[in-house]
């Protein structure tokens, strides 16, 4: 198979034994696949297909699965590379504008045209750096990424497969960079440097010159996780504050572009769920039993968190969080970043996509979202 190819439909249905909700596993191949991180929505096609990474016949590549009829489209024939900067589609970003999206491969910052699957170069990482998120503007002029500083002549490191040198990655203070570059292929700018790892870039969903970056490292040890950057201005601000040895990052834009949602953990060890907005104004924060993994929302009504083995739901009252609920089970191992489960719902809020290796192999999955969010199981743990 190659570039353009069409696989026919993988796809199963089932009802899952805790909630009895009806689960669709959307792939199935005797290699990992997996949806995009959870802060890069993957849908295209006005919302008819989504992009996914797999790997099929020994490479990793690009693929697009039509949510109406289950057929897969493969997207890309890449020649595999090497560590550290093997092919990978997690940091994988949709132009909000026109169907095309951006990857890194090896070293170059990709565009590709999911229509024609023409592809071209926009960028290309100066030596000795690594790459981080992507993420485009809302205006669809420009995709953001972040780099920083290769450390890996001094210390092992392995972030996708158990995180190895993560700690001493932070507390060596890579030189790092988040670069502006023009989608139409017209250049790239720096538009922040600071001897601080710097990860997960993301942009605004509805404000062109906004983005949160991340000071990568243990959570309760950096001096604060969540940042904002305003593209125009090239001011720079924490968000959240964090206090003492709180533990807060996951962070994500909420659908109006203004809001921004993340979970963690405060010192007397209570875990939150929280909601802010860019300038710090409108803060709000629930605690709740057990401990989760990535969260999404859409608007923060309704609260998608993996734990447990299971998808979790938290339903927004008032001023009273209800939940965690069982959506249903994903069993994944998490054993590499790919395997993550990063739960994120739909654009439209009717379900929620995920991954798993509950089969023994990476699969992508789709769970409906029921209407009345007490006919769910609470969650046991």
């Amino acid at each position: 198979m190659g570039k353009g190819d069409v696989y026919p439909p993988e796809w199963r249905e089932y009802t899952d034994p805790i909630s009895g909700v009806k689960v669709k596993q959307l792939t199935n191949y005797k290699g990992h696949s997996h949806h995009l991180y959870f802060t890069n929505p993957g849908w295209f096609d006005e919302g008819r297909k989504l992009l996914f990474g797999s790997d099929r016949e020994n490479r990793t590549n690009l693929f697009a699965l039509d949510l109406e009829t289950g057929e897969i489209t493969q997207l890309t024939d890449l020649e595999p590379v090497d560590p550290p900067h093997e092919t990978q589609f997690l940091t994988v970003s949709v132009n909000p504008k026109r169907d095309e999206a951006y990857f890194w491969y090896g070293r170059e910052l990709v565009a590709l045209d999911l229509r024609t699957l023409e592809m071209k170069t926009l960028w290309e990482i100066p030596e000795g750096f690594r790459r981080s998120m992507l993420n485009c503007t809302a205006d669809g002029r420009f995709v953001c990424a972040g780099i920083f500083e290769d450390l890996s002549g001094r210390f092992r490191i392995d972030y996708l497969r158990g995180y190895i040198g993560f700690r001493e990655t932070w507390e060596a203070r890579p030189l790092s960079r988040i670069v502006k570059v023009a989608t139409d292929g017209s250049g790239a700018e720096v538009v922040w440097e600071e001897r601080y790892w710097i990860g997960h870039v993301n942009t605004s969903l509805t404000k062109p010159n906004l983005l949160t970056f991340c000071h990568e490292g243990p959570w309760d040890l950096v001096d604060n996780r969540i940042w904002g950057l305003d593209l125009e201005t090239g001011e720079v601000w924490r968000i959240r504050p964090r206090e003492g040895r709180e533990r807060v990052g996951h962070e994500y834009w909420l659908s109006d572009g203004v809001h921004i949602g993340y979970h963690g953990t405060l010192p007397d060890g209570r875990s939150i769920l929280g909601m802010i907005r860019y300038d710090n104004a409108e803060r709000v924060e629930f605690s709740f039993p057990y401990v989760t993994g990535h969260t999404h929302s859409n608007d923060f009504s309704l609260i998608v968190g993996d734990g447990g083995g299971v998808i979790r739901l938290w339903k927004r009252d008032g001023n009273e969080l209800l939940g965690p609920r069982v959506l249903c089970e994903h069993r994944s191992s998490s054993h590499i970043q790919q395997l993550h489960p990063h739960p994120r719902f739909s654009p439209d809020g009717r379900y929620v996509v995920f991954t798993s290796d509950m089969t023994g192999y990476g699969n992508v999955y789709m769970a409906e979202v029921p209407e009345d969010f007490d006919s769910l199981p609470p969650a046991g743990n």
